[in-house]
């Protein structure tokens, strides 16, 4: 399957912040490509970089097989893309935006077309009301109209159910998909709402802290037989030594102060306990767990900050 972003070591340092660090991930034409991270994790500095709208400190970026340093124009109008909360005229209708926004690109385009962009993102009853009296959701799928003027072929949206209702994260999965599924569009998504890239994404990405941790597709990610286990232990270098001198180092993704992770098949999870039983392991706490929440936590720095994933 054809790459449409390839992105290669890519850094963005601010002073002595490391806000990207060493980052590589590929998009695949078509994908629904989940970009997950909590906040600080370096997705939106990332974004920005793939938008052009700041410089990376190293790296190479490349969308549509083209050099983004050197082809931007030529990339930059096969592209659209929501950066957080768009920029709107509240005074304005919503057609009135997004006609302006059309005469700005350069695109002559007509007023059926541009209704018809509007009647996309579930607007077109709402077409001729001032952009002030739109809800929050409403004007997110705005953004994401004006987003498409250009039909671009990748879309990016950075954050874009951040602060909304239920019935507004809906609408906006619902658009996600069908600009996925009917309009062929390859699509971005950052969010750190897990629950909701798990309903969306065919494939994913983690930070944490600038880094990659783990990319791949959401089946790879999330098998229902892979558990996560969160083992809490008297003494955890003395665990850290067993676990070293046997095979279930393989399993070991991480260790947060004195909690380790593991992830391994549920048929494994008795073998384990009776591994550590019998080296004489004193298990304080033994709790197995399996959602693509717990995964993300068991891996990132996150599991420290449980509250911002809630929702």
């Amino acid at each position: 399957m054809a790459s449409i972003v390839r992105v290669s070591h890519l850094s963005k340092h601010f002073s002595e912040i490391k806000a990207v660090d060493d980052l590589s991930f590929t998009v695949n034409a078509g994908d629904i490509y989940g970009f997950l991270g909590q906040n600080g994790a370096g997705k939106s500095t990332t974004i920005r970089m793939l938008l052009t709208l700041i410089k990376p400190t190293d790296g190479q970026i490349e969308i549509f097989g083209m050099n983004l340093q050197t082809q931007r124009k030529e990339i930059l109008k096969q592209v659209g893309a929501v950066i957080e909360r768009p920029d709107l005229y509240k005074y304005l209708t919503g057609f009135e935006n997004i006609s302006m926004f059309a005469k700005m690109s350069g695109e002559k385009i007509s007023k059926k077309k541009l209704m018809q962009q509007l009647e996309q993102v579930g607007l077109a009853e709402r077409a001729f009301s001032k952009v002030q009296t739109y809800s929050l959701g409403m004007k997110q799928r705005l953004g994401i109209a004006i987003a498409l003027i250009n039909n671009p072929q990748l879309v990016i949206l950075d954050e874009p159910t951040n602060g909304l209702d239920p019935q507004g994260i809906a609408d906006i999965r619902n658009l996600i998909l069908h600009l996925s599924k009917n309009e062929k569009k390859t699509v971005i998504v950052s969010s750190h709402l897990l629950s909701e890239i798990e309903l969306i994404a065919n494939r994913m990405l983690i930070v944490d802290k600038g880094k990659k941790i783990v990319e791949g597709t959401v089946d790879e990610l999330f098998d229902p037989a892979e558990m996560i286990l969160e083992l809490q232990t008297v003494n955890h270098e003395k665990t850290l030594a067993i676990i070293n001198n046997s095979p279930w180092k393989n399993f070991l993704q991480k260790q947060l102060t004195e909690i380790f992770f593991f992830k391994m098949n549920r048929k494994d999870i008795p073998a384990f306990n009776n591994f550590l039983v019998h080296n004489g392991v004193e298990v304080l706490s033994f709790q197995s767990r399996h959602s693509l929440e717990d995964y993300f936590l068991s891996l990132t720095s996150a599991n420290q900050h449980v509250e911002t994933f809630t929702n």
